[in-house]
């Protein structure tokens, strides 16, 4: 005889851990995640229903199937994932656990789930991040994001840490180290910007601001220099 397991019946959604590359919209109306391994192709918004990789009709998660999505039981086991090299520039997401699941060990396969924060890890260059910026790689009609500190945007598409959350919506949170905002710090309803964020905002402001003003300069250097220069075009030998 087979034995099943109980079913459950949780008073609240369970809470995962996992992690994910923030992406961007190609017209830039819309931010969420793509997966780093199984349904990677597929990004997500922060509220979304998992579908089969495989196109199979099945609702996830299906018993015979590794549809649906996934995540760990214990941070530290998520964090440990952001170790390797090809998960360096990923973001670790605190998620709820929706809809139906199946329990493993470690962690969950479910069909639905709410993100309901996302840390962000420090800049490639050791720096803390002030924003999301392109990482010159993607999905069809997504830009995927990494951490970016002031110094590194370099003109880069970009958005800060509060406006990737805005921009995603349904109540996100991004925070940067694995720290959240201080008490008091925090937004204090929609649209407001708390001191963490406007810290932010300003110093991607002040990376663009230094940007243009180094763009100029070039611009005025090689007008200076090739405005007493002789324009006949060279002598034939």
């Amino acid at each position: 005889m087979r034995l099943r397991l109980p079913t459950e019946r949780p008073t609240e959604p369970p809470t995962g851990y996992k992690i994910a590359h923030p992406v961007l919209s190609q017209d830039g109306t819309r931010a969420g995640f793509t997966g780093v391994s199984l349904g990677g192709a597929l990004p997500y918004a922060v509220v979304d229903d998992a579908s089969c990789v495989y196109g199979r009709r099945h609702r996830p998660p299906a018993r015979l199937c590794d549809c649906g999505f996934h995540c760990v039981h214990d941070r530290t086991t998520a964090e440990a994932l952001l170790c390797t090299t090809e998960h360096r520039a990923a973001v670790l997401l605190e998620v709820s656990v929706l809809g139906a699941y199946i329990r493993f060990e470690r962690g969950f396969r479910y069909a639905r789930q709410r993100v309901r924060t996302a840390t962000v890890g420090p800049c490639a260059c050791g720096a803390p991040p002030a924003a999301l910026a392109d990482a010159g790689w993607g999905r069809s009609g997504w830009h995927a994001l990494a951490a970016s500190c002031p110094l590194c945007l370099r003109g880069r598409t970009s958005l800060s840490l509060a406006s990737f959350a805005r921009l995603a919506g349904d109540g996100l949170r991004v925070v940067a180290g694995g720290a959240g905002p201080a008490p008091g710090d925090g937004p204090a309803g929609p649209g407001e910007l708390g001191v963490p964020e406007l810290v932010a905002e300003a110093a991607l402001l002040q990376a663009r601001l230094d940007w243009f003003q180094s763009q100029l300069a070039r611009l005025g250097e090689r007008g200076a220099g090739g405005g007493g220069q002789d324009r006949r075009p060279p002598a034939q030998g």
